[in-house]
């Protein structure tokens, strides 16, 4: 047995002790630390062999472990910019350094270039709608951009294409089937039967144009038929720009400037379900320089009311009133108008081990060998948690448990010492031997 040892021992146990109190202050010191996960401290133990009667005393050996896959409470704030996670998942952010790291917390404010940035001076990385509807790449942070929320002025999106969908009263009567009376032929009248509907669309500099959409049957199959046949009746589909109607008597017609700005032809089978390949047509706007292609197959031929409603794309000249950020992480610019444009889709990312990420200052972690490669894919797929906004994932600290361990530590400590003590009291006896 070895004096000298077991003072080695005690050492070894306040250093141990030491470390156990250095992960406490940081918890207690990170306890309203937005997305801050614990850490704590470990021990195992050091045994060196023994011989005969003789007992070596080893010592003990602290790790320090993190709790960074234990959700924090989510509370709410009035901020829409601030960000939560509910689940798995980290943000991306990229530090001055321009390296993508990990982060729970999503304290982000518009700095004044208009990115999104946290209270640590990281910046949020999304995917960006300026190419069309963005595609995750699973396996790295290639494509991803800053978040930047500035949308200054005005904004006008051109119409290329829209939903037309609805129902057509099968038990409408057959229009005369010569093309004169028909509304494609800029008729001065039209039947009973024909349904107008009217939908409004967007010029390249956002201006409002209507369109007068007429339907008229115009033919329907032997009834009862002989044998079904693959289209019962056939409708016809003549579209005219509003502001081309006649501006006296009773009708819109005749359309000036051309007549119809599309055409197209309506067929249905005995249930009513539309037979057409395609189902679309084409607005040629010769005024607007533009074309429109509107789909059509959502259209029934049912023993019900005329029904229609339509949904074209564009957007009118409008400011931008405030930016929304959903729970798919789709981060969307609210018009005035009432309408939305996405800007961004923000991505999660994931390893197998979280608890096993690489702490770095800033609250943020990067990847090792440990934890796994880094996984990204947007909220709510592949076992990623939820974007929340206009809330924050407060620090996973137990404040009580915290104090706690501070003052078992500060025991332990104490007793480890008092060990040292005894070791240095004895030696001094075996030195006084010799007086």
């Amino acid at each position: 047995m070895s004096i000298f040892g077991s003072m080695k021992t005690a050492v070894s146990g306040m250093n141990a002790q030491a470390n156990r109190l250095s992960t406490v202050a940081d918890n207690i010191a990170n306890v309203n630390t937005t997305g801050y996960k614990s850490v704590s401290t470990s021990f195992s133990s050091l045994v060196l062999p023994s011989s005969g009667g003789n007992y070596n005393s080893g010592g003990v050996q602290s790790s320090v472990r993190q709790s960074v896959s234990d959700q924090g409470d989510i509370s709410y704030t009035t901020s829409g910019t601030d960000l939560a996670i509910s689940g798995d998942g980290f943000f991306i952010v990229q530090g001055a350094d321009g390296t993508p790291v990990l982060t729970r917390a999503g304290d982000f404010q518009k700095d004044d270039e208009g990115n999104l940035v946290n209270a640590a001076g990281f910046m949020l990385m999304g995917y960006s709608y300026d190419a069309g509807s963005p595609a995750v790449v699973v396996n790295g942070f290639d494509g991803l951009v800053p978040v930047n929320v500035n949308q200054e002025g005005l904004t006008a999106i051109a119409s290329t294409s829209g939903v037309f969908k609805g129902n057509l009263d099968s038990g409408a009567n057959i229009a005369p089937v010569a093309p004169a009376t028909l509304p494609s032929a800029n008729a001065a009248t039209t039947t009973a039967d024909t349904k107008k509907f009217s939908m409004v669309a967007y010029d390249t500099l956002g201006n409002k144009v209507m369109y007068d959409f007429y339907f008229t049957k115009t033919s329907v199959a032997a009834t009862p038929p002989p044998a079904p046949p693959a289209v019962n009746s056939s409708w016809q589909v003549a579209i005219f720009r509003n502001a081309n109607a006649a501006t006296g008597g009773t009708s819109s017609f005749p359309y000036s400037a051309g007549g119809a700005v599309g055409t197209t032809t309506l067929d249905f089978d005995a249930t009513g379900k539309i037979t057409n390949s395609t189902g679309s047509v084409n607005i040629a706007d010769t005024v607007t320089g533009q074309t429109i292609k509107m789909d059509l197959s959502g259209f029934t031929q049912l023993g019900a009311a005329f029904a229609g409603t339509g949904t074209p794309n564009g957007q009118a000249a409008s400011p931008v009133k405030d930016v929304t950020i959903d729970g798919d992480g789709i981060v969307y610019a609210k018009y005035e108008d009432g309408t939305n444009k996405p800007l961004y889709r923000i991505p999660l990312a994931n390893v197998a081990s979280p608890d096993k990420l690489t702490l770095q200052s800033g609250n943020v972690y990067s990847a090792n060998g440990q934890s796994g490669v880094t996984v990204t894919g947007f909220p709510q797929t592949n076992g990623l948690g939820t974007i929340k906004s206009g809330a924050l994932e407060g620090s996973n600290v137990d404040l009580a448990g915290e104090l706690t361990e501070m003052i078992e530590s500060q025991r332990s400590y104490t007793a480890n010492s008092k060990v040292f003590q005894t070791g240095s009291d004895i030696m001094d006896v075996l030195v006084n031997l010799k007086r």
